[in-house]
Order: C-alpha cells, then structure tokens, then sequence
C-alpha cells in the first residue's frame, strides 16, 4: 500500500471525511491536515479528545522519557529493557525512518495500518465536535491520542512514551501516574515556547515527574 515517506505529506487541507475512513492513507491525509493549527502547549484539548475515546491512558502503566537530546534513543533502549524481561510494550515515539508507523509499536513491531485507520476513523467526529466548541486538536494531539487507545486495545502491559515538546503541558503529560519518569540531557531547545534559559526549559521538561 502506498504512503507518504518521512519529507513527503498529503496536501495540508481539512477535509470533510465520513465517520469511517476506510484506508491508512485518508487516515495520514487527515492526520497531516492538522499540521496548519500549529503547535498549542496546554492539555484541554488532549484532556477532551482522550475523554470522548474513554480515556484509554488510564487503562495503561507508562514510563514517560522527556529531554532535549537522546530521548528517543532512550526510549528505544528501555522498552526493548521491557521485551527482554517479556513484558507486552508499547512504544511511542515522534520521528520515523521510513514509515509513520514506526511512531507507534508493540513489541517492537508497527501497529498494523489497518488498526490505525480505523482508530482515525473513530477520531475524526470527535476533532470535528471539538472544532465547533473552539477547541481544535493539534496533529501531535490525535497522533497521541489514537497511540493511547491502540496500546489499550492491544493490553500493552506498560508503555514507554516519549514527550513531544518540552513535557509540562505536551499533550502526553495527560497521564496521571508514569511508574517512571526519566530525563535525558537538557539545553537550548524550542526556546521561544519553553524559555530562553536552561534553567527555564529544565523545569518545563521536569514537569513530567
């Protein structure tokens, strides 16, 4: 099947979809269409959109990575930690090689397009409510929030999450008690959102413990 590859994405228009999309690429065309509302720090919108799928955080344990540099490869590295010790893990992450798929694993494995296009699917009524109330998602926002009720389906038994931006009020700080949380090395990064001093972007960062 054919998809867009990490540089490449569907033209960026908001498209009136039906309840269900029936393809993965509908669900990246839709998903991408996001990417126009920018990036918004806070957690009503991610607390709503979670809230209307049955908040499946609460059904899963998590160890949250967050940091400037090397948190994907941390994460990486703990939930193969996890697999090794036969824990059902799931992983999220935000950039890919070659597939969007790659952002959101079980053991190791992509979820299967066809799960993620129907979770899409489900998704898409919920944006479209949440725009009418002035409350519209981000891109990172349902990427997150589909990652959430996919690793609920499939009983991850713990989940490592990676931030996307910063950690206090990025979208996956929604969860309430992460048996761990972990740090990498922070420096200048994102500053006119998160501060213009180490100091300021380390406590944005640990808001996530």
């Amino acid at each position: 099947m054919t998809e867009c590859r990490q540089g490449e994405r569907p033209p960026a228009l908001f498209i009136r979809w039906e309840e269900t999309i029936l393809t993965y690429l509908q669900a990246l065309q839709f998903v991408h269409s996001l990417g126009r509302f920018g990036i918004h720090p806070g957690l009503e919108r991610i607390e709503a959109l979670c809230r209307a799928l049955g908040n499946p955080q609460e059904k899963l344990q998590f160890v949250h990575v967050g940091g400037t540099n090397g948190k994907g490869s941390t994460a990486t590295m703990l939930s193969e930690i996890l697999m090794a010790q036969g824990k059902k893990t799931g992983l999220f992450t935000s950039p890919y090689v070659v597939s969007f798929m790659e952002r959101i694993q079980v053991n190791g494995e992509p979820v299967s397009e066809e799960a993620f296009a129907e979770t899409i699917g489900r998704i898409v009524p919920i944006v479209e409510n949440l725009a009418k109330q002035d409350m519209q998602p981000t891109e990172f926002e349902v990427i997150t929030a589909a990652a959430f009720d996919l690793f609920a389906k499939l009983n991850c038994e713990v989940v490592v999450l990676e931030v996307g931006l910063g950690g206090r009020l990025d979208s996956t700080n929604i969860i309430t008690t992460p048996l761990v949380s972990v740090i990498t090395s922070v420096s200048l990064d994102h500053m006119a959102i998160l501060g213009d001093t180490v100091e300021k972007i380390a406590a944005e960062k640990c808001g996530i413990i």
